[in-house]
């Protein structure tokens, strides 16, 4: 996912610096844990620090190919000319009549 920024090593002292894909993911303080948790359980790591770094925009540039292919679920926006037909085209009929109508309710 490309989230690691920096790892620091350092006489058993492990300090990781991750750029999350928002400041609002609800999996922040889940994958801070975590990664927390299992360096710690390695042998030669006997404390762990995990912080975000907040100046550094993560974009999907920062990952792998192979990661964007495996996540890109929907086409590129510059090749869909109609987004709204190709939504309605993959809601499937009830959906697709409930979005039309609270469009026309907001307009």
């Amino acid at each position: 996912m490309g989230l690691v920024s920096s790892i620091h090593l350092e006489r058993g002292q492990a300090c990781v610096e991750l750029v999350l894909t928002s400041g609002w993911c609800p999996f922040a303080a889940r994958v801070l844990g975590e990664v927390k948790e299992k360096l710690e359980a390695l042998p030669e790591i006997r404390h762990a620090e995990v912080r975000v770094v907040w100046d550094q925009p993560w974009t999907m540039d920062r990952m792998s190919e192979n990661a964007r292919s495996k996540l890109r679920f929907l086409p590129d926006p510059a090749q869909v000319p109609d987004p709204q037909s190709y939504v309605a085209g993959h809601l499937g009929k009830d959906r697709a009549s409930d979005r039309s109508r609270c469009e026309e309710e907001t307009a």
